[in-house]
């Protein structure tokens, strides 16, 4: 069962996706900067500090954004 949590951060990520590929669309962030962005987040999480649990939510959730930048998910292709 999902939580209200689970429900909020599907949504952000949504959101996230949306933002990103409007801003590609409109040229206002060419792929390149969009991609340094995502592989900012994920460092930002990979270098996280913190107790076990902590520190293996941080990871799972740079596992994502690498997947993300792996699948080229993060502008539209044409």
């Amino acid at each position: 069962m999902s939580t209200a949590s689970e429900h909020a951060g599907q949504a952000a990520l949504s959101i996230c996706e949306a933002l990103r590929l409007a801003m590609n669309d409109r040229g206002l962030l060419p792929e390149h900067e969009i991609v340094g962005v995502l592989r900012d987040a994920a460092a930002t999480h990979e270098n996280a500090l913190g107790t076990d649990l902590e520190l293996e939510n941080h990871l799972a959730v740079a596992e994502l954004i690498n997947t993300i930048i792996a699948g080229g998910n993060s502008v539209r292709r044409s």
